[in-house]
C-alpha cells in the first residue's frame, strides 16, 4: 500500500472531488454581448423561535448585616441553576459586595 499521497489527493480524500473548474473566456469573440443574468438572492428560511421552555431556578434566603451580633436584614437571591450549591454560593457571592456578615437561611426551588 502506498503511504505517500501527494497534495492534489489529500485535498481530494479530504474535501472530496472539486468542481471541474469553468471553462476560460476567449477573447477571439467577434463582437458578441455576453448575457448578464441577475439572479435574486433566495429568501432565507425563517428560524422557528425556540420556546425557553421550563428554566430551574432557585431561591436562595439570606441573612445579612453589617454589625456583628447587630441588625440582621433578610434577602433573597434567584439563581437560575438546579445545584443547591452553585446556588448557594451565587447568592453569598453577591451578598457579600454590599454585607460583612452572610448567613444562609434556606434553598427552595421555585
Amino acid at each position: 500500500m502506498n503511504t505517500e499521497l501527494t497534495e492534489e489527493e489529500m485535498r481530494r480524500a479530504l474535501f472530496g472531488d472539486s468542481e471541474s473548474p469553468a471553462p476560460a473566456i476567449h477573447s477571439d469573440v467577434q463582437g458578441s454581448v455576453s448575457d448578464v443574468v441577475i439572479v435574486q438572492p433566495l429568501k432565507a428560511a425563517k428560524k422557528k423561535k425556540v420556546s425557553k421552555g421550563f428554566t430551574p431556578r432557585l431561591r436562595v434566603t439570606l441573612r445579612v448585616g453589617n454589625e456583628f451580633e447587630g441588625k440582621m436584614h433578610e434577602m433573597v437571591h434567584v439563581a437560575d441553576t438546579l445545584s443547591s450549591l452553585v446556588a448557594e454560593q451565587e447568592a453569598t457571592k453577591t451578598a457579600r459586595k454590599k454585607f460583612r456578615f452572610v448567613e444562609v437561611v434556606s434553598v427552595k426551588s421555585m
